[in-house]
């Protein structure tokens, strides 16, 4: 078992299939040959100083040396991009996760299959839908989505129905009203 070295290597592994665990990122990649498996470790400085990322880096080493002589195959670059849990974790804990997340890697992908979900919830409406919001129509034109506007966007009492908002007690006049007066 080889060790990752150059950058590239690095940013090729990063392209390349995921799997994530609460200690780290695995990343797997095919290199295409016949070749001795090759690991890389990355420790960002956020995970702690130079004391602590070494105690990571050289748990990780351990946990890799002793799954991925059995469960990495020829050919592979795996990376681990450590996240800070790696220090509290169990280390047996670490071993199964790396287990699952070299398992994970080599997991073939169902072509077509939806491997994001968006985040936002709602999916986005087509202008087909009959639903849909004209968006060129103006503000007070455009159809209600199931959620109350705010009473002045509607027409309702106030600055929409062209009467003016009487002043509140708590306001005072400034000098841009014309009303200040000097005591």
């Amino acid at each position: 078992m080889d060790h990752l070295r150059k950058r590239r290597d690095f940013l090729a592994a990063a392209k390349a299939e995921r799997a994530g665990a609460t200690s780290f990122l695995m990343q797997g990649r095919d290199r295409g040959d016949a070749g001795t498996v090759r690991v890389g470790f990355t420790v960002t400085k956020k995970t702690g100083n130079s004391v602590v990322r070494n105690r990571i880096r050289r748990r990780l080493r351990e946990a890799v040396r002793r799954v991925l002589p059995e469960t990495g195959r020829p050919g592979f670059d795996y990376v681990l991009v450590a996240r800070e849990a790696a220090l509290r974790t169990p280390f047996e804990t670490l071993v199964r996760e790396i287990e699952r997340s070299v398992r994970k890697v080599h997991t073939p992908k169902v072509p077509g299959a939806k491997t994001h979900i968006r985040k936002t919830g709602a999916p986005k409406t087509s202008a087909s839908e009959p639903n849909a919001a004209d968006p060129n129509a103006p503000h007070g034109a455009r159809k209600a989505e199931g959620r109350p506007e705010h009473p002045a966007s509607t027409g309702g009492a106030g600055a929409a129905a062209g009467t003016p908002i009487p002043p509140s007690d708590d306001m005072k006049p400034t000098p841009a009203d014309g009303a200040f007066r000097h005591d």
